[in-house]
């Protein structure tokens, strides 16, 4: 079935049309839902430190956690306290936040990685504005990872991210298509950043992801991309558009054994490499999942995201001024 979603969505079969009045029936009651959102009807939450909100309008991934990553970072460098709100991934029990050695398996991937990786406050929760609130005492603005469809948390500026090659796919809502919202939606976010080449859009930024290095999934020993270049490695990914990990994987010169996974799924114990003398190599999102016994060759490519400038720096400093012009207040609800 995910297969088949992904090449109606993305493909230019025609097999989907029979989607389309329960297109009609999720734009009714999604748009309701904002409407009641935006004229008070239903309560929003407004936190006592500024909320950046990273998002998309498709389902599955765009690009999303690496750009929470790299804003994290500038900001912190600017002396910034900086927090990470996100859903978590199948988690159970109410917000938390995340704590030192908690498995991806009771937090989700993405919380754990963003945790460990960048040390700094990450707070989860099926309602995103709970995991704020968390945050809130020891931060001066919060980034929520995903939630731009979340109009229960009030936010202060919004952040959009497009998968390059997949832009919008047929531009129908779930399940015709895989937006979430129409394109419009693009028009009302702060910024619109494009991760990779194809999809264009107005005044959008352009984001790239580098390899900075490959360690060893116990963390002894780091190498280059270009160490396996020429080299047969199997190459495993569970993200929201596997192939780019791989399109990254063969530009560096790499002979690729592919397995592309449902995204957040575990990486299944047949792509062991050390059994068939090849190296396994695999996201940060995925190593996180990839404990125990029987990785004997397995290597986690470190990523960062680079994004164009001016705009890049333009986007940092309006947060900032967001974070230095509101004082430590009073967490209200309107």
């Amino acid at each position: 079935m995910h297969d088949w979603l992904l090449e109606t969505w993305y493909g230019d079969s025609g097999r989907g049309r029979w989607l389309v009045p329960l297109e009609w029936l999720f734009a009714a009651a999604s748009g309701l839902r904002r409407a009641l959102y935006r004229r008070g009807w239903l309560p929003r939450y407004r936190a006592a430190r500024p909320v950046v909100i990273v998002g998309n309008l498709t389902a599955g991934g765009a690009g999303k956690t690496p750009l929470v990553a790299w804003i994290a970072r500038r900001l912190t460098e600017r002396g910034l306290r900086v927090g990470v709100a996100l859903r978590g991934y199948r988690g159970s029990g109410g917000a938390r936040r995340i704590a030192p050695g908690e498995s991806a398996a009771s937090a989700g991937d993405e919380a754990v990685m963003l945790a460990r990786t960048l040390q700094l406050p990450v707070a989860i929760g099926a309602r995103r504005a709970d995991a704020v609130r968390l945050l809130e005492p020891d931060c001066d603005v919060v980034l929520c990872d995903d939630g731009l469809q979340h109009y229960a948390l009030r936010r202060d500026l919004e952040v959009a991210v497009v998968d390059g090659a997949r832009g919008l796919g047929n531009g129908r809502l779930l399940p015709a298509g895989p937006l979430r919202e129409r394109a419009a939606r693009l028009d009302s976010v702060a910024a619109v950043v494009v991760n990779g080449e194809g999809f264009a859009w107005p005044g959008a930024l352009r984001m790239r992801l580098e390899p900075l290095a490959v360690v060893s999934l116990d963390g002894r020993e780091r190498r280059t991309l270009g160490d396996f270049a020429g080299r047969p490695v199997i190459a495993a990914a569970a993200i929201g558009h596997p192939d780019r990990f791989f399109a990254m994987l063969r530009a560096a010169g790499l002979q690729l054994e592919e397995h592309a996974l449902p995204d957040h799924a575990a990486i299944p114990s047949r792509v062991l490499g050390g059994r068939r003398g090849r190296p396994v190599l695999m996201t940060a999102k995925d190593a996180v999942k990839c404990t125990g016994d029987g990785w004997l060759d397995a290597w986690v490519v470190e990523v960062e995201a680079r994004v164009q400038e001016p705009g890049a720096t333009e986007l940092v400093n309006r947060i900032a001024t967001l974070a230095a012009a509101r004082p430590q207040g009073t967490v209200t609800r309107d």
